[in-house]
């Protein structure tokens, strides 16, 4: 009588379901594509940073430049007020 076959373990089990092995396949085809590509397919951030004159940006444009930057603004700053810290940081 063949040992293996008399007790299996718990991982005997696991890998006996089509499941679990369809699964962890899966998981590791999915790792291996983002690899692949890096994260760029996926982007976390697409906006770009506003150009040209920041006199003519909107202000989720200003608000966006600052934050882009860790300059979050107040919620309570107004237009003029954003530009300003827009100009000021400016390099």
């Amino acid at each position: 009588m063949n040992p293996l076959t008399v007790m299996p373990t718990p991982l005997d089990h696991v890998m006996k379901s089509k499941n679990a092995v369809l699964a962890f396949s899966g998981l590791v085809t999915a790792a291996v594509a983002w690899s692949f590509w890096g994260g760029d397919m996926f982007p976390a951030n697409a906006q770009t940073d506003p150009i040209g004159d920041p006199a003519t940006w909107t202000r989720e444009e200003l608000r966006r430049w600052l934050a882009a930057r860790n300059l979050y603004p107040d919620p309570r700053d107004t237009d003029k007020q954003l530009l300003e810290r827009v100009q000021a940081n400016m390099r």
